[in-house]
């Protein structure tokens, strides 16, 4: 009880802005659980190979890319709210059409805009530099990792109902089998964006302005503010570069494996959509739990620490998976790598928008959002090129790799960065 108590003064505490951005992302993250598992198998239900599911997934991850920077810097500039409520409009679209008339084009056009089976863990795809910038926008640089972990945790433990909702929805309607037989994966989809598109009316958003020079100011001040303005601005700058060659490197390594994983599953070891449901049910409980104890983690030991010390473990529950003889080898060795991945996800954000100040915040999330798509927009397509040669061990020892120098970059060169262990030194510590 004593827990509980700390967690609802916790929630009671923070901004109603927040709060509800949080539960928006929670309910998007059920839907988005669902499409993570059985998205890939619908997609084999209408006889698609590995090879073009990985180039349909790849297309997403482009378009995720193509349009992030653009929404990250006009949301700086006119706000954010309208283009979360224009993401879920076109949900509502994309998944109600999908749903009338299941079209290939019509198929393909809403999963590459909107990110379908990529396993995003609630974030609105190329929309997601606004709210996370949004997000940032009420919450201190002292609390933020532990209010971004939290927000991850509830993440996943939406992505946890969602997963276990995967092996129930394709036996929902009586008799129907086939493709055919996931039209409730597509319509729970549109009630939660019907739902959330609802609830974002209602969130007041405050345009984020840079700080302006007083016009009484005398022409030496504006020209030291200036000047001020263009050194933090360089700083920010050459942090952001640094991320995005760095995420460049774990998210090549992701985007080989996670997508297609459910895929993989189905053909090493002959489960369908019921058993890698539980198994990602499973997984996503645990690594909410695991997010909120590396965002304390985070409070002692740095951001950098939480997020690079647990991946090590990671990669070695990755190389290992394909080599195992049983799902349920397999599965475990699933679990324990993505609790200690995946369960860093809040203080990764934490610490992207923590290098640089509130007006520039759009912008740095959607460099982060680009860093991230682009790299793991190919993996799939990589991946899935090597499972059709036949090779279901080559896309795991490459991420294994990837990952592991991830690990060792982001220590080394972002370190310096951390916004929690150097803030004093940091631009982006403050606000």
């Amino acid at each position: 009880m004593n827990w509980l108590s700390q967690r609802l003064e916790f929630w009671t505490s923070l901004h109603p802005s927040t709060r509800r951005l949080i539960e928006t992302r929670f309910l998007r993250s059920i839907g988005q659980g669902a499409l993570g598992v059985d998205f890939t198998l619908y997609l084999a239900a209408r006889g698609w190979d590995a090879g073009e599911i990985g180039l349909l997934l790849m297309g997403g991850g482009l378009a995720n890319a193509a349009l992030s920077l653009l929404v990250g810097v006009t949301s700086d500039r006119f706000g954010r709210k309208g283009f979360l409520l224009l993401y879920e409009l076109g949900l509502i679209l994309a998944t109600a059409a999908i749903a009338a008339f299941p079209h290939i084009w019509i198929l393909i056009l809403s999963a590459v805009l909107f990110g379908f089976g990529r396993g995003a863990n609630g974030n609105s795809g190329p929309f997601a530099p606004a709210e996370q910038a949004w997000l940032a926008q009420h919450i201190s640089g002292k609390k933020r990792g532990s209010v971004f972990s939290f927000n991850a945790a509830l993440q996943f433990w939406g992505m946890a109902i969602g997963s276990a909702l995967a092996g129930i929805l394709p036996h929902l309607l009586p008799g129907v089998v086939g493709a055919a037989a996931y039209l409730p994966l597509f319509l729970l989809n549109l009630f939660v964006a019907v739902v959330n598109f609802v609830q974002i009316v209602f969130i007041q958003d405050d345009k984020s302005v840079a700080d302006e020079v007083p016009e009484s100011a005398t022409t030496e001040e504006k020209e030291a503010v200036a000047a001020q303005e263009q050194t933090v601005r360089k700083r920010e700058n050459r942090a952001l570069l640094l991320l995005v060659l760095v995420n460049l490197v774990n998210s090549l390594g992701v985007g080989l494996v996670a997508p297609l994983l459910p895929y993989w599953f189905d053909i090493r070891f002959g489960v369908g959509p019921t058993a890698i449901g539980s198994i990602y049910a499973i997984t996503f409980i645990l690594t909410g739990i695991s997010s909120i104890g590396i965002g304390k983690l985070s409070q002692r030991v740095g951001l950098v620490s939480a997020i690079t010390l647990p991946r090590l473990l990671g990669v070695a529950m990755l190389i290992a998976m394909p080599f195992v003889p049983t799902f349920g080898i397999a599965s475990t060795l699933y679990v324990v790598r993505s609790i200690v991945n995946r369960g860093s996800m809040g203080a990764r954000q934490a610490f992207s928008v923590g290098l640089v100040r509130n007006q520039r915040r759009g912008f740095a999330s959607s460099l982060n959002n680009l860093s991230w798509s682009l790299a793991a927009s190919f993996g799939p397509a990589i991946g899935g090129w090597l499972l059709d040669m036949g090779s279901l061990f080559w896309p795991f020892v490459i991420a294994s790799a990837l990952q592991l120098a991830y690990v060792i970059l982001f220590t080394k060169v972002m370190g310096k960065y951390d916004p929690t262990s150097n803030r004093t030194a940091s631009a982006g510590s403050k606000g």
